[in-house]
């Protein structure tokens, strides 16, 4: 083997692919292939749209907030 040649990576196991890592009601990742869920709710909802302190409301407290929540 030359030098410069790089020796073959390792093939990455898939022995536990499928399998969960634990659970947690905050958020679930790939439920449906390549996405992301906090508290039930599509992250690509929230995206455009919501601020760092609605997201962390609903976090906090299990659901988004209301005008009045968001204004304190």
């Amino acid at each position: 083997m030359s030098e410069g040649a790089a020796a073959p990576k390792p093939k990455k196991s898939v022995a536990l692919s499928g399998v969960p890592a634990g659970n947690t009601a905050l958020c679930t990742v790939g439920r449906s292939g390549n996405d992301l869920h906090y508290r039930g709710y599509d992250i690509l909802d929230f995206a455009d749209r919501a601020e760092f302190e609605e997201v962390a409301y609903l976090l906090v407290h299990e659901k988004l907030p209301g005008a009045a929540q968001l204004a304190a």
